[in-house]
């Protein structure tokens, strides 16, 4: 068996950053096969359109795997496949997770550590950095808020490279890979 490259990113950035476009093109690059987990939900006529918008720019051949929940479970039965895996968005997750029960919640972010923790292989996980605005006025919404922050730091201090996106520029927090 040749020699494989391990490489686990997570990729933050504000709404329209250019965050999943980049965790793309970095897939694109590797020359090996891709599978694009899906987080969303579709409950509405927006987010169909927000999701139509990400289909049309992901090339066809490319497997896509439609998971809201059991995101850790997937990405177990990835791990040394010799495959990319993009996962986006984690925020979306987290929400997901957050309107079940907090402790699903807090159950799945723990889970989630694990499995990019031994994940192994190359891996591109795509997240909104939220916590740079006020403090949201409701519970539910400040919980969303620090536990995202709480799941950023604990992936951010397992992965080999973390990168900032704005306004469509890759700024390197951690790593600095070609």
């Amino acid at each position: 068996m040749g020699w494989r490259r391990q490489l686990r990113q997570l990729i933050l950035g504000g709404a329209r950053s250019g965050k999943s476009r980049l965790a793309e093109e970095r897939a694109k690059q590797s020359g090996l096969e891709v599978v694009y987990i899906a987080t969303a939900q579709v409950k509405d006529k927006e987010m169909a359109e927000r999701v139509e918008l990400h289909r049309q720019g992901r090339p066809s051949n490319w497997q896509v795997i439609e998971e809201p929940l059991l995101l850790a479970d997937r990405l177990r039965d990835l791990s040394d496949q010799n495959k990319v895996v993009i996962v986006d968005c984690l925020t979306l997750w987290l929400t997901n997770l957050l309107l079940i029960s907090e402790d699903e919640m807090l159950k799945g972010m723990t889970d989630l550590e694990e499995a990019v923790t031994h994940y192994a292989g190359e891996l591109y996980l795509v997240s909104n950095e939220v916590g740079w605005g006020i403090v949201p006025m409701g519970e539910l919404s400040r919980k969303f808020q620090d536990n995202t922050g709480r799941l950023h730091q604990a992936l951010a201090a397992c992965v080999e490279r973390v990168t900032l996106c704005v306004a469509g520029i890759p700024l390197e927090v951690k790593g600095n890979q070609n």
